[in-house]
C-alpha cells in the first residue's frame, strides 16, 4: 500500500500488559467509529505493513487497547511503540456537505471575503492547540488558523476555500516589520539627508 493512498489514523503509544497488547492514540474526533476495525497499516522502515487486529477496546479515557495477530509478547509489542497507524483513504468516514478533511484542501485556492483570491493551501500543520493551514501568498507562507469563524466553506468542485481572515493577518507575513518600522526607516533616511 502506498502512503499517498492512506491517511494517518494515529500512533502506538506504549505496551499494555505482557501478552502483546498495545495502547494506541487515534487522532480522530470519534474513536467509536473505528470499533469494528479489522486491520491497520503500520509504518515500519518507511513501508506500510498490514497488521490484523484480534481485539480492539476503546477505553472511556480515549485510550485504545489493541491486540494484533501474531504479536503475543511484551517484547514483540515493545517494537511497535511510537509507530504510525494508517488506513486507506477510501475508509475515511463520510462527512457532512460543509465539512472537509485536511488532505482534501491541499492545493485549493483561498478566497477571502474582503481581499478576494489570495493564494494556495500548501500544507496543514496539526498542532496540539491550534491547527494551521499554510497558504502560499506571493511566495510567502501565511498561516491561517483553522477555526469555524474563519473558514467559511470549501467548494470541492471549484477547489476553493472561502475564508474571512482577520484584518491584518496577511500583512503580518508580508510586512513583518510593521508600519512603525517603515516610519522609523523613513525618519532615519531624512536625518541622513539633512547631515
Amino acid at each position: 500500500m502506498n502512503i499517498d493512498a492512506c491517511y494517518h489514523l494515529g500512533y502506538i503509544v506504549r505496551t499494555h500488559g505482557v501478552k502483546g497488547q498495545v495502547v494506541a492514540f487515534f487522532d480522530v474526533d470519534y474513536p467509536e467509529d473505528y470499533e469494528e476495525l479489522e486491520s491497520v497499516f503500520l509504518q515500519l522502515s518507511g513501508k506500510l505493513v498490514p497488521f490484523f487486529i484480534d481485539a480492539l477496546d476503546i477505553q472511556p479515557n480515549g485510550r485504545i487497547i489493541i491486540k494484533f495477530e501474531d504479536v503475543d509478547s511484551i517484547v514483540e509489542a515493545e517494537k511497535l511503540k511510537n509507530i504510525a497507524l494508517y488506513l486507506p483513504l477510501d475508509q475515511l468516514p463520510e462527512l457532512d456537505e460543509d465539512q472537509f478533511y485536511f488532505h482534501e484542501v491541499i492545493g485549493y485556492t483561498v478566497v477571502d471575503e474582503q481581499l478576494g483570491e489570495l493564494g494556495t493551501i500548501r500544507e496543514i500543520y496539526e498542532m496540539p492547540y491550534q491547527d494551521l493551514m499554510a497558504m502560499d501568498y506571493q511566495g510567502v507562507e501565511v498561516l491561517i488558523p483553522v477555526q469555524d469563524e474563519l473558514i467559511l466553506r470549501a467548494d470541492k468542485a471549484a477547489q476553493k476555500l472561502f475564508v474571512n481572515l482577520p484584518e491584518g493577518l496577511v500583512d503580518i507575513y508580508t510586512n513583518p516589520t510593521g508600519p512603525e518600522a517603515d516610519e522609523d526607516r523613513d525618519s532615519d533616511e531624512e536625518e541622513k539627508d539633512a547631515v
